[in-house]
């Protein structure tokens, strides 16, 4: 009777037992605030306490000592794979141990779009990106580096075309230029390099009166209409005598009115002192505006001037004349709502 009772209490001991990691495995483990997926960050070099952390700040386990229970059992301790990866609601270890050990990371969506530096631009990247913003201004201000995409540092920023892109999470600083040379390449198909040589110019070129054309103007609808004006500019062999790169050799593009003197800022940038483009871009230049020079309205104008109602549109003079009337009319609504500067 001992030696039976004694078996009987092993078998229910060792059920219990059994049981207990049957659920380690396989009863959900995981928890998400409103049962939406959330996205963790593992980042190169992380340890399996750091990824149980990491989980643990997110508040996504309800039993950490089952996960490293579990993921021992599957060495993934030994193995940690950095990525960004997709923890889903009632996920059991099992599944997440899985995940983590797959390597299979969840893309992530990188935008930028309305940048005037690279020193923004990497900013902006390394806050979607693992690379730090170090790492990436580092490469992109790297004239061996630069040189080997195919440009100079005054036509580098013009490599980097504005949109929404998917990337690893753990993508390097080098693999993100490599990936935006190969957009590049990609944009600048058969059809536009056609429509470029066109008119005169190089990719470089045409990126570089964009950037003045997006700076001029946030219309798109004008766009085209600026575009055609500062061609007819280069045309005539006319300083483009545009303001934004004036704000540009300032480096102030919060200046709301230009002054006499500002015009005298000496800068090959400064379109009033010096004929044709500036170096390279002010900014980086939007699809909308390469494709408006790429695109641009033919007609006759030579002068803009913003409207007096300063609604972003502007008046176009085909004479000095007219342009001066127009001039007059903005400077005096400047002065009405006190604006100085």
């Amino acid at each position: 009777m001992i030696i039976a009772a004694v078996i009987v209490i092993s078998l229910i001991a060792g059920a219990a037992t059994g049981y207990k990691y049957y659920t380690y495995i396989f009863k959900p483990n995981v928890t998400t605030p409103d049962n939406k997926t959330v996205l963790i960050f593992i980042p190169h070099n992380s340890s399996f306490n750091d990824v149980v952390g990491t989980l643990e700040k997110n508040g996504l386990l309800k039993n950490s000592e089952s996960f490293r229970w579990v993921a021992k059992q599957k060495k993934y301790p030994d193995r940690v794979i950095p990525g960004c990866y997709s923890v889903k609601d009632q996920m059991t270890n099992n599944d997440l141990v899985n995940l983590l050990r797959s390597g299979i990371q969840t893309p992530v969506k990188v935008t930028f779009n309305n940048i005037r530096t690279l020193p923004q631009l990497a900013g902006h990247i390394a806050k979607r990106l693992e690379p730090d913003s170090l790492q990436l201004i580092e490469l992109m201000t790297d004239s061996s580096v630069i040189s080997n995409y195919g440009f100079n540092k005054a036509t580098f920023i013009s490599m980097f075309i504005p949109n929404t892109y998917e990337f690893y999470w753990t993508t390097s600083a080098k693999g993100f230029l490599d990936r935006m040379h190969k957009e590049y390449e990609k944009f600048w198909n058969e059809q536009r390099i056609a429509k470029a040589k066109s008119i005169g110019m190089a990719p470089a070129e045409v990126s570089t009166l964009a950037s003045i054309v997006d700076e001029e103007t946030a219309k798109n609808d004008e766009k085209p209409v600026v575009a055609g004006l500062y061609i007819n500019r280069l045309k005539k062999g006319i300083k483009l005598q545009a303001d934004p790169t004036v704000k540009y050799a300032l480096g102030d593009f919060t200046v709301k009115r230009i002054l006499n003197k500002d015009l005298k800022t000496d800068s090959p940038y400064n379109t009033y002192l010096h004929k044709g483009l500036p170096p390279g871009p002010i900014r980086i230049p939007s699809i909308q505006g390469i494709d408006a020079v790429l695109n641009y309205k033919k007609h006759n104008y030579l002068y803009m001037c913003a409207k007096e109602d300063f609604s972003g549109y502007h008046n176009f003079s085909t004479t000095l004349k007219q342009h001066n009337i127009y001039a007059a009319k903005y400077r005096k609504a400047l002065r009405e709502k006190k604006i100085w500067r």
